[in-house]
């Protein structure tokens, strides 16, 4: 009956040299409000993490302070550090509605000094107030055009269906 145990834990030694335990790599960052108030309440505001050639992508939730921490995707699960590293941080938005440029809507991911910890290259920044119109230089006309119909036609406005072309003819 000695020889069970020693055969359990033989079996639970080899199996442990042949599973190697991945080293979780964590993002730690911080969010930036540009017209918050200090005793502004960050929780709810999501963080996407997208690494390249890996397809699964890694989301956070702030805290109260507008910390965050993610583990980052792997592939294969048994990334080295000589690995080079290629993610990108995203804020997507929270409970109420937030307003943020591109430039200041991703980040880069880079290598603290700590091996196993990452950090952003700059700062995810928002704001709770809508940009003022002038500030909005890439943002188009969002006027449609309607031509006039006589509203004996019954038909709806012009500006529903005039950007839709139909294929007719072809079986």
């Amino acid at each position: 009956m000695a020889i069970r145990p020693v055969a359990v834990l033989l079996f639970a030694l080899v199996i442990s040299g042949i599973i190697q335990l991945s080293s979780c790599q964590v993002l730690k960052g911080k969010l930036t409000c540009s017209d918050c108030g200090s005793h502004y309440d960050f929780s709810g505001i999501k963080v996407l993490v997208k690494c390249a050639n890996v397809k699964r992508l890694a989301t956070s939730t702030t805290s109260s302070e507008g910390s965050f921490e993610v583990e980052l995707p792997s592939g294969s699960g048994t990334r080295t550090s000589t690995t080079p590293l290629n993610c990108l941080a995203k804020l997507i938005g929270g409970a109420s509605q937030i307003y943020a440029s591109r430039k200041n809507m991703v980040s880069k991911i880079v290598k603290t000094q700590d091996s196993s910890s990452y950090a952003i290259s700059t700062p995810l920044v928002f704001s709770t107030t809508s940009p003022p119109v002038g500030k909005l230089k890439d943002t188009g006309s969002s006027k449609t055009i309607d031509l006039p119909l006589p509203r004996e036609w019954g038909l709806a406005p012009s500006s529903y269906y005039i950007p839709f072309f139909p294929i007719i003819g072809i079986p």
